[in-house]
């Protein structure tokens, strides 16, 4: 039937319809497209109309046509309206490749109801999706901005002490080896008493740089607060962890520290060193030992490094450079 020949209210709901801005999947409890309604707005939405009477298995990759199938027939089984979020591109979809419409990986909210009626036997939903690309990319931006340190560009305490967690969670004493290193800047008051606060970012950015690119790829190295930081190692072992010390230190005393003054400083780091264990194997464990490690260093004179549990060690005296990169 031609929209003409509806009674009055019925145009106007079908009209209202058609107009709307995200659009409406009809599909069934088989993966059928039986009707797309609305989504005009091609700055949000490709025109997905020539889907219909295909099924998902036609027009979408199988792992993520298994995906929408497992949602609809869940809302059926539920019999209850559910909300989800996920990731699709007009690349994904067969036919739509090219067509109008926004580039690139989008992320949508569906809402996923349930439909009174049966659709050519079979029961279906209405799905509405709705593009929350901006919404979920600015939550990404704000989530990195709280786990990120502004000064230097490190993770800060929050996310480091999320991944030690992380970390301890899957830890396995016979198969894994988990170090920490907490690095603390010598007598760094002195530099911004001396020089300035300003003088002071550029050493704490100057150290993090250097300490950053003597690691492997996959450590984490993250500013805990001030002048002190954090380091975690996979698979490395105590003396493993106690060479990356000692090269660190040799690496930050190495270094001459141009300042905007004009004038060249020095300066150094001493760190404590700790590992998890398996009657040690908790987040707080293995800072609190890593942090008495370092205050061992300090009061031996600074520019050393501490292993937990071990005697100090003098960085000034030549030592053997630790694992490779």
């Amino acid at each position: 039937m031609a929209i003409h020949d509806y009674d009055g209210e019925t145009r106007l709901k079908l009209e209202a319809l058609r107009a709307l801005p995200d659009p409406i999947f009809v599909l069934t409890e088989s993966g059928r497209y039986a009707a797309i309604i609305g989504g005009n707005d091609r700055g949000l939405y490709h025109d997905g109309s020539c889907l219909v009477d295909f099924t998902l298995y036609d027009v979408l990759p199988e792992a993520k046509a298994d995906w929408f199938l497992g949602e609809i027939r869940r809302t059926l089984a539920e019999d209850r309206l559910r909300v989800v979020e996920y990731t699709l591109a007009a690349a994904d979809v067969t036919g739509l490749s090219g067509a109008e419409g926004p580039e690139g990986e989008l992320w949508f909210e569906g809402r996923i109801q349930p439909m009174r009626y049966r659709v050519d036997g079979e029961r279906a939903v209405a799905w509405l999706a709705s593009n929350i690309t901006a919404r979920h990319d600015l939550e990404v931006r704000l989530r990195q901005l709280s786990e990120t340190d502004a000064l230097t560009g490190l993770p800060n305490r929050r996310l480091f002490l999320a991944r030690l967690d992380e970390m301890l969670c899957d830890y396995d004493p016979e198969r894994s080896n988990i170090a920490l290193l907490i690095l603390d800047i010598d007598r760094f008051k002195t530099i911004n008493d001396r020089h300035g606060h300003f003088e002071g970012d550029r050493v704490i950015q100057t150290v993090t740089r250097v300490c950053g690119e003597r690691i492997k790829r996959r450590d984490l190295l993250a500013r805990l607060g001030g002048e002190e930081f954090a380091m975690l190692l996979y698979d490395t072992t105590p003396s493993q962890a106690l060479m990356v010390a000692e090269r660190l230190c040799r690496t930050v005393a190495e270094q001459r520290i141009r300042l905007e003054c004009g004038a060249t400083i020095s300066t150094t780091v001493s760190i404590g060193v700790s590992a998890a264990t398996a009657q040690r194997r908790r987040a707080h464990e293995l800072l609190s030992d890593a942090d008495a490690a370092l205050y061992r260093a300090k009061r031996s004179g600074r520019n050393r490094v501490a292993l937990s549990g071990d005697e100090t060690i003098d960085q000034r005296a030549p030592r053997r450079l630790g694992r490779a990169d």
